[in-house]
Formats: C-alpha cells, structure tokens, sequence
C-alpha cells in the first residue's frame, strides 16, 4: 500500500475525504518546517493542531516560519 492509498483508507475510516495532492505537500512542508525549528517530534504535533483549529494548512505554513526565524534548530531528534 503507497502513501496515497493509505492516506485514502484512513480518511475513510475517519469518514472524511481524503486530503487532496496541494494539501498533502502543504502538511508536508509545514512538518518540514516545526522538525527542523525544533524537535523532529513537534512535526506531527503540528500538523494536529492545525487540524483541531481548522485553519488552513497553507496559512499554518506561513505562521510556523515566523515561529522560530533565523534561528538554529535545536538539533534534538527525540
């Protein structure tokens, strides 16, 4: 099973539609981001709470590069 048929499978056992391919590169690079800000762990986190607040995943980008700007990652893969 690839990436796209699982995210498929478990969009449906959730009942909502899966998230279309602009999106996906979106999360993608908003966890980028919170990993290499932080912990590789703040990646995930991240994506979740977008999802809690509904804002969008592209207007979550742009705010998680403000978090932290010019600033070194912490380099703590935990």
């Amino acid at each position: 099973m690839d990436r796209g048929e699982w995210i498929e499978a478990f969009a449906t056992e959730l009942g909502i539609p899966p998230p279309d391919e602009a999106t996906i590169d979106q999360l993608l690079a908003l966890a980028g981001t919170a990993a290499h800000q932080s912990e590789r762990t703040a990646a995930p986190i991240a994506c979740y709470l977008v999802g809690l607040t509904g804002t969008s995943v592209a207007d979550a980008g742009r705010r998680a590069t403000t978090i932290n700007p010019g600033g070194e990652p912490i380099g703590d893969d935990r």
